[in-house]
């Protein structure tokens, strides 16, 4: 099973822009597709975005489409969620995510790895 180590969260000002990376080891990166989701004080995790295994398919939160952009990077065993005009609503706990078989990448049932978070925080 792949371990995911998330990275790149922090403090930023709303309208600003955070990068999160997500490493993967221990397994076939290539054989998995990633999510990206989040969970903020006192709200169940919700879905952000995803990617297929070789990033040519994507899906985004109504939320956060036209600001947020996940990708992948197979040769570095990495995810990425460019995060752009950040709200105070999008602060929260991100979590990486992993999935090795067909399934519904909205729903987090379906992935079977997890990171251990970074958090978000936006200002107003």
């Amino acid at each position: 099973q792949v371990q995911l180590v998330e990275s790149g969260g922090g403090l930023v000002q709303a309208g600003g822009s955070l990068r999160l990376s997500c490493a993967a080891s221990g397994g076939t990166f290539n054989n998995y597709a990633m999510g990206w989701f989040r969970q903020a004080p006192g709200k169940e995790r919700e879905f952000v975005a995803a990617c297929s295994w070789r990033g040519d398919s994507t899906y985004y939160a109504d939320s956060v489409k036209g600001r947020f952009t996940v990708s992948r990077d197979n040769a570095k065993n990495t995810v990425y969620l460019q995060m752009n005009s950040l709200k105070p609503e999008d602060t929260a706990v991100y979590y990486c995510a992993a999935r090795e078989w067909d399934g519904d990448p909205y729903r987090s049932g379906t992935y079977n790895s997890w990171g251990q978070g970074t958090q978000v925080t936006v200002s107003s």
